[in-house]
């Protein structure tokens, strides 16, 4: 039998790495597209190198490819060549913060990007499922609409239809998103149509807060790997208005992971869905703060700015309904505890070889 082929752009992010390790448990040849333009939107934290080399490294049948989603040809050379059995797509500019900055390059990655893929999945194997990570932004702001209720350490939603998150049908338009939110709705809507119009298998995963432990979370994106970060590192964290009670459902790679591996194993055609930890694995910051607290025994530092980010929720949370019928063997395995317990391994153990790899370096 024919071994089968996954192109996952994005591979050595969060999601996409997680992804490769999964397809690769599963004999699958993974083909991984990066070319870490995380450390040119975010700096040297955001660098994942360090993440590529692992899936080089300890993964069975794993090939990098240098190429930037932006190029054009060489997006079409490569799935050309490959004609792959599935498309992952979690690469992206993530940030809105940093969107704002960058407006271009912000563009030409998340829409631009998403479409050259698109169309070379189209000319060469269009019966391939292709899924992309689209995100909760693209709701924009329209979700601080519902009326809240506060709570001591957070917000919530106080009406009852919401009462188990966001659904799919919550309406995208006539708000505001952000850049970065607009440009992932272009990618969305996109992703939708050459399902629709095209009737390719594909599918848009609107993520909540994706997270665990081969985050590399910095300011502008990564709420909970950077809040670990700070707190281990005896940084100052900066909470962004809302009294810092804002809430984000969070949810393990690994568990995004498997539910792309089903639906490639069952494809639907403009499939969409919003993925997250739903309520049970929801938090605010200051409660995030209390998590990281306990397991690491420092205090948190932090300073609070009134100002919110431009186009940020107040409260967020999946319905995760839609996906759980569609697909019932799946549902969140990994729980928020287990989590924070990952991620702050996670932390030290990097910790503990950067300073082991700093100690050699002196020595020398």
């Amino acid at each position: 039998m024919r071994q089968k082929t996954v192109l996952i752009t994005g591979s050595s992010g969060l999601i996409g790495s997680e992804v490769a390790r999964h397809f690769d448990d599963r004999h699958w040849a993974v083909h991984g597209l990066d070319n870490n333009q995380r450390a040119v939107f975010f700096g040297a934290a955001g660098d994942t190198r360090w993440n590529q080399r692992r899936l080089v490294e300890s993964l069975n049948a794993f090939i990098h490819h240098e190429i930037d989603i932006r190029n054009r040809d060489g997006v079409l050379d490569l799935i050309g060549a490959l004609k792959p059995d599935a498309i992952v797509h979690t690469a992206a500019q993530p940030s809105h913060d940093r969107a704002a900055a960058i407006p271009f390059d912000d563009f030409d990655t998340n829409a631009v990007g998403t479409l050259n893929l698109l169309e070379a999945t189209r000319r060469f194997v269009p019966e391939s499922p292709f899924v992309h990570m689209s995100t909760n932004k693209v709701y924009g702001d329209a979700p601080n609409e519902i009326p809240l209720r506060e709570l001591p350490t957070r917000w919530d939603f106080a009406a009852v239809e919401y009462e188990h998150g966001i659904p799919e049908t919550f309406r995208i338009d006539a708000c505001k998103h952000s850049l970065f939110g607009a440009s992932k709705v272009a990618a969305d809507v996109m992703v939708q149509e050459y399902g629709r119009y095209f009737g390719m298998p594909t599918c848009c995963l609107r993520g909540g807060c994706l997270t665990g432990p081969s985050h590399a979370g910095v300011e502008l994106h990564g709420f909970l790997s950077y809040l670990v970060k700070c707190n281990l590192e005896d940084r100052e964290y900066r909470i962004f208005g809302y009294q810092g009670k804002q809430v984000r459902d969070n949810i393990h790679a690994a568990d995004v992971a498997e539910f792309i591996y089903r639906f490639i194993a069952a494809p639907r055609s403009a499939a969409v869905y919003n993925i997250g930890g739903g309520a049970e694995n929801s938090c605010s910051i200051h409660e995030a703060f209390r998590m990281v607290e306990a397991r690491s025994g420092r205090p948190m530092r932090w300073v609070y700015e009134e100002k919110a980010r431009e186009g940020d929720h107040i409260c967020y949370y999946s319905d995760l309904r839609r996906i759980k019928l569609d697909y019932p063997g799946w549902s969140p395995k990994i729980s928020l505890a287990e989590t924070f317990d990952q991620i702050v391994e996670a932390w030290q153990r990097r910790q503990h070889d950067h300073d082991g790899s700093t100690a050699v370096r002196s020595a020398a």
